[in-house]
């Protein structure tokens, strides 16, 4: 079970992060390094060696994959749903929503159950080390992966019901109950790793606000998130006011005066009233 990580001797947790900055930032991100350097965050006992194990799992399942099959995109989907949905027993339940370990690309591994995108990560990785054409969709409220061209033939499997194939038809109304419309086309476009990556780290804030017990996971969920490339400015809004909130005034107030200097120029007063509030986190000392 993970627990909120200790502070580490030797820079442990500094050095991860680093890692992971250097990672969102290579030509082709590698998603599943990636997603176990994140859990790295919430389990301290996810070494280098237990990293390389979870990698070697991936290739483990994806060697027992028919090499090129027959059938295209369609075999293909088949394929790892009989694989990991049937034999191997990956799938989710509403359950999995309320574990962070849902979240946690190596306890997805052991446990064999997560989230739509974690599950969809197995999928999209064991099916790429074994030569598959995968993407990955990120529906509104429900991640899917893709066998095929995106924009000719292809196939959509479910990795959360155990890789049940899914026609357009089925994706448009999956849009519908999440979205109230029809799927656009950036929906249905592939996602890229670093856009699942903070697609993930969005699933373990939003976890963590619902447990105001559980805001040291919330913090770094949102640590991380400020180390991708590219992610939403008010992310940083939103770690000052969680600082001052765990009674970190002056950190907090110091983030809200950073944030107030990346709006200024478009919103001033927003800016100001942004300044305010750090104002308010630094009396809070008196």
């Amino acid at each position: 079970m993970p627990q909120e990580p200790e502070p580490e001797p030797g820079g442990g947790r500094a050095a991860r992060r680093q890692q992971f900055a250097e990672a969102a930032r290579e030509e082709r991100p590698d998603l599943a390094l990636l997603c176990l350097l994140l859990a790295a965050e919430a389990d301290p006992a996810l070494d280098e060696a237990g990293i390389d194990e979870a990698q070697i799992e991936l290739d483990r399942l994806a060697g027992l994959l028919p090499y090129s099959p027959a059938g295209g995109p369609g075999a293909w989907a088949r394929n790892l749903a009989e694989l990991l949905g049937t034999r191997c027993g990956f799938g989710g339940s509403p359950a999995d929503y309320r574990r962070l370990e849902s979240s946690l690309l190596h306890e997805v591994l052991r446990r064999r159950r997560g989230l739509p995108i974690l599950l969809s990560v197995v999928w999209m990785e064991v099916a790429r080390r074994a030569g598959a054409p995968v993407y990955g969709l990120a529906l509104p409220g429900h991640f899917v992966v893709g066998f095929g061209d995106p924009s000719g033939t292809h196939v959509l499997a479910d990795p959360f019901a155990g890789g049940r194939l899914l026609t357009d038809e089925d994706a448009e109304l999956l849009v519908a109950g999440a979205a109230g419309g029809r799927p656009t086309a950036r929906m249905m476009a592939p996602a890229d790793p670093l856009e699942i990556v903070l697609r993930v780290l969005n699933n373990i804030r939003a976890w963590a606000q619902a447990r105001p017990e559980q805001s040291a996971v919330q913090l770094w969920a949102l640590d991380l998130s400020l180390l991708l490339p590219s992610h939403p400015a008010r992310l940083r809004q939103e770690r000052a006011q969680l600082l001052v909130q765990r009674g970190e005034f002056l950190a907090g107030a110091a983030e809200l005066e950073e944030y107030a200097r990346v709006v200024e120029a478009v919103e001033p007063a927003g800016a100001l009233a942004i300044r305010r509030q750090a104002a308010a986190a630094r009396a809070m000392l008196n």
